[in-house]
């Protein structure tokens, strides 16, 4: 009979935080509700729904924000999530610079830092320092001032390993198995929850961007490199060892141009603004100062060294990655590259770029047929600071080219689009990561302590505002 009772008392405690989490899911994404009204969308009696508001407004997760008149009968009451009451911090880091932000529970922006990232030091030890000083320069508050900080996301490249200690594989920058979470916990007591940079990126749009009412999305990111990340009927597709979505590394091109990862003919090598960067200096010279530096995606640190993963060719090799700047002046090369687009269009640098911009939106459009065919999304999102970049110049014929290297009836009925959320969105959907994780356990508020207990929320936080 205690046995029984003990369950019994668990069973109660896990009906009470399920019908929490549901009520403050519905809160979130809806906002100024009453409690008739969550009664009715969530299905929970209205006896129901006064108890457990009653104990969330208690716990400060839910204030009451205003009344609305009501047919005869008293005002309603409005509910909202207390945004002001929590905090939580996104962290991209990408492959030319960190970026921390802080922001309240509903993500408006309270602080931010970036960082540059120094060509070629993807050392984890200096990531994991430059991390540190984002989250000093953007002021995370002490667990002394009464406003909870939830935790760290951070969305980063490579393959995310959910174990216990987080840990991450990154060919292209030479990362094999490092122990990410573990790291974090020398610098911040706060709970850290790592993904990779594309699904924080496309949780960030299935939230408040582009994806938003979307069941079956491919996101498409395009930096430095590029990667994907995919949702089938609104959660999270990772595959069985969560390496879903490396489209960077399908084949372009059989024996083609060197990939950073060190294989040939990747679709990277035709597409990231690193490849874009090297096509155009190999046509023209090296324009921007780096001749005989190797970048960081795979030309070494020096003329004849490998690639971070071993098998870079030579800086300047015909056909392979020629010399391309350093990571800090990618942005700064690719807005010169689209500025010479539109020049005297007989000069060699107007016909370099135009060719370059045209082969680009060749691959992409065909990378984006194949995943049509493949998936047969709903929607295809791109972003990215480089994919961004780009749009203006190239999206239309990738629109063209995606249309000719796909089947008609589902490329009919894909929609394909830029994503919203602009350069933040990989930051921002870090930060969705503690926020889901607070949703999805009625409103807890984790322990600052060095501790990372490995449940990634998701596939069910990507089910996004449409789920209750």
């Amino acid at each position: 009979m205690a046995v029984q009772g003990g369950r019994n008392v668990r069973d109660v405690r896990d009906v009470r935080r399920s019908n929490k989490s549901l009520l403050l899911r519905h809160l979130y994404f809806h906002r100024l509700i009453s409690r008739l009204d969550l009664s009715r969308a969530t299905g929970l009696s209205t006896a129901s729904v006064s108890s457990v508001v009653a104990e969330l407004i208690e716990g400060g997760q839910v204030v009451e924000a205003g009344a609305v008149e009501s047919e005869g009968g008293r005002p309603r009451i409005l509910l909202d999530v207390n945004a002001p009451g929590f905090q939580v911090v996104g962290v991209d880091v990408g492959e030319t610079h960190i970026r921390v932000e802080r922001f309240d529970l509903v993500l408006t922006e309270l602080a931010r830092a970036e960082i540059p990232v120094v060509a070629g030091r993807y050392e984890p030890e200096a990531v994991v320092a430059e991390i540190a000083a984002g989250l000093a320069a953007v002021g995370v508050p002490g667990a002394d001032l009464g406003v909870p900080v939830l935790g760290v996301g951070i969305g980063l490249p490579g393959i995310v390993v959910g174990h216990p200690d987080s840990v991450v594989h990154c060919q292209t920058i030479g990362w094999d198995a490092v122990p990410m979470a573990a790291l974090m916990r020398d610098v911040t007591d706060l709970p850290v929850l790592i993904d990779n940079g594309v699904s924080t990126m496309g949780q960030a749009e299935m939230w408040f961007g582009a994806g938003l009412g979307a069941a079956d999305t491919v996101f498409l990111l395009i930096g430095s490199g590029i990667g994907s990340a995919m949702t089938v009927g609104g959660l999270s597709y990772r595959g069985s060892t969560t390496s879903a979505g490396e489209w960077g590394h399908v084949t372009a091109e059989v024996g083609g141009r060197q990939c950073r990862c060190g294989a040939r003919g990747c679709l990277e090598a035709y597409i990231g603004a690193e490849s874009i960067i090297a096509r155009f200096c190999e046509v023209v010279g090296d324009e921007y100062g780096s001749a005989g530096a190797g970048s960081a995606a795979g030309t070494g640190t020096a003329a004849g060294t490998g690639s971070a993963a071993g098998a870079g060719p030579a800086a300047g090799t015909a056909t392979d990655h020629a010399a391309a700047p350093a990571p800090t002046d990618e942005e700064a090369a690719l807005l010169d590259i689209l500025a010479a687009a539109h020049e005297d269009p007989t000069s060699p640098r107007a016909r370099a770029a135009r060719t370059v911009l045209d082969e680009t939106a060749v691959h992409l459009g065909v990378g984006i047929g194949n995943l049509i065919n493949l998936f047969n999304p709903e929607r295809v999102i791109v972003g990215g600071w480089a994919g961004l970049l780009l749009a203006d110049e190239i999206l239309p014929r990738v629109h063209e080219v995606a249309r000719d290297h796909s089947l008609r009836y589902p490329f009919s009925r894909t929609s394909l689009q830029l994503g919203r959320l602009g350069r933040d969105a990989v930051a921002r959907g870090a930060a969705t990561l503690p926020v889901a994780r607070f949703l999805d356990d009625g409103g807890k508020v984790p322990l600052r302590a060095p501790v990372f207990d490995g449940s990634f929320p998701v596939p069910t936080a990507l089910a996004g505002p449409g789920t209750t």
